[in-house]
């Protein structure tokens, strides 16, 4: 084990500005409390957690790039929360952060500190503006669009990526939380924080897919994680035990 704390990097954009004539983005209501909350409950989990509120596209990439250069316990955990299309996420000022841009400043290429450790992001954003009734339909009245996930196999090493919802779809938020984040926050506060991480990002796509559907304006509308890992180990990032009872078989 390392004799240096894991790390995680939270990142939360409520309240949005706007350089130009375009509108600004719509406030996020709920999403800074709940970032609160998942940060307070990684520090519980013995990770040192630096919770950054209404960032710009640039200052976020600045911050990767700090931590690129940081020294590293076993794992580094991120969490972003903001508005998003398919593969970007919106700095405070409206701008467009690419994904991969950020996976690549943790790259073994740009960081030594993270070569072979476990890297997380699960990135509360929408990806699309598509929304999912709940129920199946069959259709074949349009070709799907390129492969939302081809620009995700260049990603580093040893890293997993876990996204609020499908390809093209919406991300639904509420003054409460988010039903993907919220999901997060239940399972590492009880017994699922003990599971592989497979089985713990699996286990969040059954609860939000069953447990959770939209309310007010989008009423009954579903939600559907999914996740994207080349993790080649078994890891268990929230719960040491498990990973030393892992270690000894």
């Amino acid at each position: 084990m390392s004799v240096h704390k894991s790390r995680a990097v939270v990142i939360v954009n409520d309240d949005f500005s706007s350089s130009g004539s375009e509108e600004p983005l719509a406030r996020r209501r709920g999403a800074r409390r709940e970032a609160e909350k998942l940060s307070q409950v990684l520090s519980s989990l013995n990770y040192t957690v630096h919770l950054y509120k209404n960032q710009t596209a640039k200052k976020i990439e600045e911050i990767y790039q700090q931590e690129s250069q940081e020294e590293h316990g076993d794992y580094f955990v991120s969490i972003l929360s903001s508005h998003g299309e398919e593969g970007v996420i919106y700095g405070s000022e409206g701008k467009p952060v690419k994904l991969t841009q950020i996976f690549q400043i943790l790259s073994l290429q740009r960081s030594s500190a993270l070569a072979g450790k476990p890297k997380l992001f699960f990135i509360q954003a929408c990806r699309g503006g598509e929304l999912d009734p709940g129920v199946w339909l069959e259709t074949d009245s349009a070709q799907p669009e390129e492969d939302s996930f081809s620009h995700y196999l260049a990603l580093p090493d040893d890293t997993a990526v876990m996204f609020a919802c499908s390809p093209g779809y919406s991300a639904f938020l509420n003054p409460a939380g988010s039903m993907f984040l919220q999901t997060l926050l239940e399972f590492l506060e009880g017994e699922e924080r003990h599971l592989e991480l497979a089985r713990l990002l699996t286990r969040i796509n059954w609860k939000v897919a069953f447990y959770h559907k939209a309310r007010g304006k989008y009423e009954g509308s579903k939600e559907m994680p999914c996740f994207v890992t080349n993790m080649v180990h078994e890891v268990f990032p929230f719960s040491r035990h498990a990973a030393e009872a892992a270690g000894s078989l």
